[in-house]
């Protein structure tokens, strides 16, 4: 004689087989064969997607799955308007899943998975709003490609990478050539300055005792004791000249 709709519920209340009014939740009175009465529960319901294989815009055949979640805000329309509401919304998302991932390609449904997903959601809300139904989220659960496409994307991604690191290294090299430059500018201006800088490095090179330095010496230092020993040597010959 009683039924209790609890807090989460709403109740559809049938005379006859004609619809009466909404229940609230609490203890309500139901006659026997007159009445009836259809409890709807209206909480957030996560629905599973099933599992099916899709074709991109690109022709690339992928396994896709979602996760839908949705709620009754109206028990009326959810029982009056269609027999099975939460069968309706995983086939509604089913079929809409596969047409949206047919009208993209293979990148930009990587790339882009949230705003797709956003996009099949308000889909499937304007679609299930005539039902009583409130679509909150839609999210791709899982992508699985072919083995083959999974390699071909690899290879992308390392051909990428290494395109990444020869444009690092080549503006690294660009900068040390620019520094070099301005530094053998200053030095090129500034007498004396590779001589300091030379004696620098020998001095950074003797702290291991490993090394062998091989020091090189100007031609022209050598050409300047060379004309010296030799004015010395006429020196010393006029000097014997001059004694005989």
């Amino acid at each position: 004689m009683f039924r209790i709709i609890r807090e989460y519920e709403s109740g559809v209340k049938f005379r006859f087989g004609k619809y009466v009014k909404k229940l609230k939740p609490g203890l309500r009175l139901v006659i026997p064969v007159i009445h009836e009465i259809r409890k709807i529960d209206l909480r957030t319901i996560t629905q599973d997607v099933p599992q099916q294989k899709c074709i991109t815009k690109d022709n690339v055949t992928i396994t896709i799955n979602a996760v839908v979640y949705f709620r009754v805000f109206n028990a009326e329309k959810a029982v009056l308007e269609v027999k099975d509401a939460y069968f309706a919304v995983t086939q509604l998302a089913q079929t809409t899943l596969r047409n949206s991932i047919g009208g993209v390609e293979l990148d930009e449904l990587l790339s882009n998975l949230k705003n797709i997903s956003k996009n099949i959601k308000e889909v499937i809300d304007l679609e299930s709003d005539p039902w009583g139904i409130k679509v909150e989220r839609v999210e791709v659960k899982d992508i699985k490609l072919p083995e083959d496409m999974e390699r071909v994307i690899a290879k992308v991604a390392e051909a990428e990478r290494e395109k990444r690191a020869i444009i690092v290294k080549s503006g690294g090299e660009v900068e040390a050539a620019l520094k070099l430059s301005a530094a053998a500018k200053i030095l090129a201006e500034n007498p004396g300055a590779m001589h300091l800088r030379t004696l620098a490095t020998l001095n950074d090179l003797s702290s291991d005792k490993s090394n062998t330095i091989v020091f090189a010496l100007p031609v022209e230092i050598l050409k300047h004791f060379e004309s010296r020993n030799n004015d010395q040597i006429k020196d010393i010959v006029k000097l014997i000249k001059e004694n005989k």
